[in-house]
């Protein structure tokens, strides 16, 4: 076992500044960690960030336990990147956690550390490296110089899929070895709304209108290839009365995705809320026809799960990691083909029966991935690493 009341420290930036992603992520997975027993009899737990100048996009980001501290650090995230990643400043990390037995970064970048103490980190998803097209040059330009200075500095990898593990083998040579498959989860808030006064509040609250609508979730960026999403959902709007709810923030480069909405002539068909409180979301997803996912890559998909946990049936591209979750419970697809997409959502909103077989098929897949059962596995991997 590892030594009693070991100290952890874990950067909790993207839970503070990120609504969706990643930031979910981590808020997820350190809520689940902090409430294992375990893991409150053997670890201390120091939570860092960056200077927070804005207020968290979600309420009561941070898990509070009598063996978690929170201490960020009195530079912004900007400047602190700036230090670690640009100028590769030695200003180690203990600077504002103090002492620590292991770090965990679960997000993509480590920084400097003193001190022989093992280091975890997180790398969900390599797409700036299959589709750089999708991302600004400078951001690609800075993912292509840290996070692999980061991985290789790294003493172990979680990995979000089987996808992530053979790409860091595959393009960076990184041994299997060092790598650990670490599934995501889905909260248990997530389950079906048949109350209709909720469906109606969120109906009200993101503008949703009258009309049954097709579900879309996920920052508004070219890698969920929401264009194809259009162009589809154009050739089959005539047909049926859903309109196209897409949810999710403005990310990089979306001018383009919002200017098809006009191109193909669905002004008002076409809805985009913006971020979507996590509260709301399973009342959003309940009063959908169908989530569709049509993404070119992804770390995990965490929305096909929680579809599933809102008794919603999912059309998925087949891209990445995206079959490990869906198994056999979703319409899956091809990422690219227009004229294919339409005729899946056709398939899928004018066959009822098949809605019923995949909302059945969706409820036993959501089953094989809780945050508590990340939360377990990750404690061994703290305690293993600390050995």
């Amino acid at each position: 076992m590892a030594t009693k009341k070991s100290t952890v420290g874990i950067d909790v930036t993207s839970a503070l500044t990120q609504g969706g992603g990643i930031g979910r992520y981590t808020r997820e997975l350190m809520n689940a960690l902090v409430h294992e027993t375990r893991f409150a009899e053997q670890f201390d737990v120091t939570l860092f960030s960056a200077k927070q100048t804005a207020p968290p996009p979600v309420s009561n980001p941070l898990p509070t336990y009598s063996n978690v501290v929170y201490k960020p650090a009195f530079i912004n995230e900007k400047w602190l990147y700036r230090l670690w990643y640009r100028l590769r400043a030695p200003l180690p990390v203990q600077t504002f956690t103090g002492r620590l037995n292991l770090f965990h970064s679960p997000d993509f970048v480590l920084p400097p550390i003193v001190g022989n103490i093992p280091t975890l980190l997180t790398v969900h998803d390599l797409s700036f490296l299959h589709y750089p097209h999708t991302f600004t040059p400078a951001l690609v330009n800075y993912l292509n110089s840290v996070v692999p200075w980061s991985v290789g500095r790294a003493t172990h990898v979680l990995a979000d899929s089987e996808a992530t593990e053979k790409d860091l083998v595959n393009l960076w040579h990184v041994p299997a070895s060092k790598i650990t498959v670490l599934y995501s989860g889905v909260n248990p808030s997530f389950k079906p709304v048949s109350d209709p006064a909720a469906i109606k509040q969120v109906r009200h609250k993101y503008k949703l209108g009258s009309a049954p609508w097709v579900l879309a979730v996920g920052t508004v960026q070219p890698r969920k290839n929401y264009q194809l999403l259009i162009q589809a959902f154009a050739k089959i709007a005539d047909r049926y009365p859903n309109n196209l709810v897409i949810t999710g923030g403005k990310g990089w480069l979306f001018d383009d995705i919002l200017a098809e909405v006009s191109k193909q002539g669905l002004d008002g068909r076409v809805i985009f809320t913006g971020f979507v409180d996590d509260v709301d979301l399973p009342a959003i997803y309940s009063g959908a026809a169908a989530l569709a996912f049509p993404s070119l890559y992804e770390g995990f998909g965490l929305p096909i799960l929680e579809a599933m946990a809102c008794g919603t049936p999912v059309i998925n591209s087949d891209a990445s990691c995206l079959p490990e979750v869906a198994g056999d419970a979703t319409i899956q697809l091809p990422p690219e083909g227009v004229e294919i997409w339409a005729e899946g959502l056709a398939q899928l909103l004018g066959d009822e029966g098949k809605q019923k077989t995949l909302v059945a098929a969706g409820f036993k897949q959501k089953e094989w991935f809780t945050w508590q059962r990340s939360a377990e596995q990750l404690l061994g991997i703290y305690t293993d690493l600390i050995n």
